[in-house]
């Protein structure tokens, strides 16, 4: 059965969106009780910056994945493109999990780090498909990299 076109651009939305969805599930609860007690460093920026950044950079890993797909599912650097987009997508939920929902700053340190690597991984693999898609990875790598800084931050003034 094929997908139409439109149905994958759908999909590759949809798909950022809704892990989007899951990791607020772990961090909403935290902002305003456990995020708000913790001290910050004089760079973070307000909460109200977060969700905008955020459901915008998973527009664009969703446009990205679906100019991917649109190569060809059944070409092999499709599938492994598309296999780490869907690693880095689980790690992504994971680190909102481990900051927010376990207040585990250490631990989520620990996972960004290895996001940051999958995160560039599927960059990589994008661009080899598409200029186009792995510069729509480009606003991402760079936020992520603001964020394990962030976090490290928080980890070291919050011992």
């Amino acid at each position: 059965m094929k997908i139409s076109h439109i149905a994958k651009l759908i999909i590759a939305i949809v798909v950022p969106q809704f892990a989007g969805f899951i990791g607020s599930l772990a961090t909403e609860p935290a902002i305003e009780s456990w995020y708000a007690s913790i001290t910050k460093p004089s760079f973070t920026p307000p909460n109200g910056v977060f969700a905008p950044v955020w459901i915008t950079l998973f527009f664009l890993m969703g446009l990205a994945a679906f100019i991917v797909w649109s190569r060809g599912w059944e070409k092999k650097a499709v599938r492994r493109a598309l296999t780490l987009f869907m690693i880095q997508l689980v790690l992504n939920v994971l680190w909102s999990i481990l900051f927010f929902g376990l207040h585990s700053p250490l631990a989520a340190l620990l996972e960004i780090l290895l996001l940051w690597v999958m995160i560039m991984l599927t960059m990589i693999a994008f661009f080899k498909i598409s200029r186009a898609a792995g510069l729509l990875f480009l606003p991402y790598i760079l936020w992520v990299s603001f964020a394990a800084v962030l976090n490290f931050a928080i980890f070291r003034v919050n011992p």
